[in-house]
Order: C-alpha cells, then structure tokens, then sequence
C-alpha cells in the first residue's frame, strides 16, 4: 500500500472551503488536477472524474462515493479494472482552526499490483497534482472573503 497525503492552511471557514470543493460546475474555471467531476454528491452514488497530473495524459474513472459529510469529508473509492489491481481512496478533509482559517487535506490510499509496480512514476506528478489544486482551491476560497474590518466576520457574496 502506498499512501500520499497533503495539507494547505486556508484563510476561509470549513463551510466555504466545502462550498468550492463541491461546486463541481465550475472545476473547468479553477481546477488544474481534477479537471471535471460529475454525479450526485451522496454517498453510494458514482462520480465520473476527470484528472490530469503534470507532465502525464489525462484520465476518467468512475469512483464511489463512500462519505460525504458537509464540511468535513469527501472521499472515494476508484478502481481500475478489476479490485485490487489498482484501487485508491481519496479523502478531503477539512479541519476548521478558528472561525476565520481551516486546514484543507487531500490523500489519497493506493492499493493492489499496479500501485507497487508504478510507485515512482506514479506518485511525483499526483502529489504535484494534489499540491496544485489545494493552492488553487485555497486562492478561489480565500478571493471571496471580504472582512468589513480586521475583527469582522467573513463575507461571501452571493
């Protein structure tokens, strides 16, 4: 098994960071790794995602959905082929600090033949994957928060 994990410090609360994380729509605007998602947001129910890691070919697959808890988690389960040739799990987690700053982080677990096989080639260009969308949901998130004043709660427009 092979697991990669990253984190970014995100100057928004968990609900916002939530709120850009499953606005699946506009992925194709912000979204430099995960080019596309689509499906319903509910636990059971498959996705079709759409990735593309630096330097390599995109690609689709169809993970389930195994929780989704609003503010919190999203994490999936994607397989290639038959199980245990090549599963990984995918988790966002997010962690609120205080009321102003959350800590967002994306991992994901590797499992089966092919992941030992390919863990070199493999995992440099998903954590460059992995590292570039967290900056870029962190910019999207953080470009809405308009505080009044320094001791201001955050604001989101509509």
């Amino acid at each position: 098994m092979t697991f990669l994990d990253t984190s970014i410090i995100v100057q928004a609360p968990p609900a916002r960071v939530w709120e850009v994380l499953t606005d699946f729509a506009a992925y194709p605007d912000w979204n430099p790794f995960i080019l596309s998602v689509s499906g319903r947001l509910e636990e059971g129910a498959r996705l079709e995602v759409r990735i593309k890691p630096p330097e390599q070919s995109p690609m689709t697959f169809r993970p389930r959905l195994l929780a989704v808890k609003p503010g919190r988690e999203l994490r999936w389960l994607g397989r290639v082929a038959l199980p245990g040739l090549f599963d990984g799990e995918h988790a966002f987690e997010i962690e609120g600090l205080d009321g102003r700053h959350s800590r967002l982080r994306q991992s994901e677990r590797f499992s089966g033949l092919l992941p030992r096989l390919m863990s070199g080639k493999l995992m440099g260009p998903t954590r460059s994957g992995f590292e570039a969308m967290n900056r870029a949901l962190k910019t999207r998130a953080e470009s809405a928060v308009v505080p009044d004043s320094p001791d201001a709660e955050p604001h989101f427009p509509s």
